[in-house]
């Protein structure tokens, strides 16, 4: 998975565990693409301090993950997703003449309804 996606997953799984001054400082370096001397400028530390608490926080995130797997579970489940609708999708072009009883359009609003949570 790459880094940068990787950093927006696990801080949004366990972000909210991070204080209020490693939260801003991590959106604006994972998520808002800000460099350690911009940011060295805005907060009055050294880019060698906010990239050490860029670290520290892959390193706390990171730590939440390997406990609780949360990030792990999302990507499984939704991968697990996908694969249900395309099995539907191919059950719909195998049966095109006789109608699976509907249920199979059941399903699939469902898994809709998932996909957009994930």
């Amino acid at each position: 998975m790459e880094k940068i996606v990787r950093q927006s997953l696990l801080y949004d799984f366990y972000g909210e565990l991070l204080t209020e001054h490693q939260k801003k400082i991590y959106e604006d370096v994972v998520m808002n693409d800000m460099s350690y001397s911009e940011l060295a400028d805005i907060y009055g530390i050294s880019r060698q301090g906010i990239y050490d608490m860029i670290k520290r926080c892959d390193r706390i995130l990171e730590g939440y993950e390997d406990k609780l797997k949360l990030v792990e579970k999302f990507v499984y489940a939704k991968g697990k997703i996908s694969d249900i609708k395309i099995s539907i999708d191919k059950i719909k072009c195998e049966n095109k003449d006789s109608n699976p009883n509907g249920y199979l359009s059941e399903i699939e609003k469902d898994i809709a309804e998932l996909l957009e949570i994930f």
